[in-house]
């Protein structure tokens, strides 16, 4: 009988290829974020060249690939490799653009109008009390509320910060002010029906959403047909949230929720830097 005393870790072990479906645009992207933040910070040297950090971080955020998994194939530590992602993850986010700059952007284009809609992510359950402000009872499941809004084409435009699971789209909106906001860049938006009564202005309505059917009042044929359509203009904010979660690091998140902005943001830098409608 033979022992060893290596650990798991320095064991051999087999390497085996993986294809990230990304753009060399994009690599390149944050390679040059990373060269620009080390010629910042000066710092002369790091275990691996800008442009292999900035694939190893791609593979964390678009596949979810474990910190272990990476270590061995790319001789590094895993504190290395999470040192990278989150340093990547801040100037990622650094890059997105504020929400009154935004809206007047959009105004100054000639935009009329902007697709407002939330989605949940999803996050481990963790004990204590401190979790239980993240469970959706509306979904079933704990995550956080993320407001988006996006260009009639689906281009996600500005993501809000995130919330707890248990909060509502209706107040996030009010948090964010986003009914003045708009109003004043003279701009409108469509929304589903979690936003009825966002507007506080009835007599200037800046948000336009569907109707509710009452207890006792159900919708007639002609709000049914308004419904649809306003369902129908407001589809390709689901594109947008889809092109978000296709980064599977968001299929249930494992960061600490205090991070969870900032990764959300950074994601969205990359995919309007991957995708343009």
């Amino acid at each position: 009988m033979t022992t060893t005393t290596l650990t798991t870790e320095d064991a051999p072990s087999a390497v085996y290829q993986c294809r990230l479906p990304l753009s060399t645009k994009t690599i390149t992207f944050i390679a040059d974020l990373i060269r620009s933040h080390l010629k910042a910070i000066g710092s002369r040297r790091r275990k691996l060249a800008p442009g292999q950090i900035a694939v190893i971080v791609l593979a964390v955020l678009r596949h979810d690939q474990r910190l272990a998994d990476l270590v061995g194939g790319n001789d590094v530590s895993a504190s290395t490799v999470r040192r990278w992602v989150l340093e990547a993850i801040d100037l990622l986010a650094a890059k997105a653009p504020r929400l009154d700059r935004v809206l007047k952007k959009i105004a100054k284009q000639g935009g009329e109008v902007v697709l407002l809609d939330g989605t949940l992510v999803r996050t481990l359950r963790r004990t204590g009390p401190g979790n239980r402000k993240n469970y959706s009872g509306k979904h079933k499941v704990h995550g956080l509320l993320v407001p988006a809004i996006t260009d009639r084409k689906g281009n996600l435009l500005w993501i809000s910060a995130a919330r707890p699971g248990r909060a509502s789209e209706i107040t996030t909106a009010r948090h964010n002010k986003l009914a003045a906001r708009l109003r004043e860049a003279g701009l409108g938006a469509i929304a589903d029906l979690g936003f009825v009564g966002l507007d506080d202005d009835p007599d200037h309505p800046v948000i336009i959403t569907g109707r509710k059917a009452a207890r006792g009042r159900p919708l007639t044929t002609a709000e049914k047909q308004v419904n649809q359509l306003i369902s129908a203009e407001r589809a390709p904010v689901e594109h947008g949230f889809a092109a978000l979660k296709n980064w599977r690091i968001l299929t249930k998140l494992r960061m600490h929720a205090a991070n969870a902005t900032t990764l959300l943001r950074a994601l969205m830098v990359l995919v309007n830097t991957e995708i343009t409608r």
